[in-house]
């Protein structure tokens, strides 16, 4: 492997528990089609492909655009698998860096939105 590579081919760059930063987390979880991904996240860990989103004609590359905003500001873990990708909920280091906060903006998602998600 080549020294000029920050980290291993396939692997994204995801922050330490420690540089999650609030106003990145709640950016990230203040768009309806993000929040739908993490509440499927809840449950556990998905293929990237098996993720859903409510709205079937958005493109994949705006799919692709939402994990990555989630992945940098630390809420998804999006790691590969083979030839497809998963994707985790950092569910552990968002309660240590920010305790209650997911379970209090998961909770306050409108009753409609949550019974679509699942």
């Amino acid at each position: 492997m080549s020294e000029n590579i920050p980290f291993p081919v396939g692997e994204l760059p995801h922050p330490a528990r420690e540089e999650l930063i609030l106003s990145q987390v709640l950016f990230a979880l203040s768009d309806p089609a993000r929040l739908a991904i993490v509440s499927q996240l809840v449950e556990g860990p998905l293929d990237m492909a098996r993720c859903y989103l409510t709205d079937p004609t958005i493109a994949k590359s705006t799919k692709s655009h939402l994990m990555r905003v989630l992945r940098e500001a630390g809420v998804i873990r999006n790691e590969p698998k083979g030839r497809g990708r998963t994707l985790s909920l950092r569910r552990e280091d968002l309660d240590y860096r920010f305790p209650g906060l997911l379970d209090a903006i998961l909770s306050s998602a409108p009753s409609g939105e949550r019974l679509e998600l699942t």
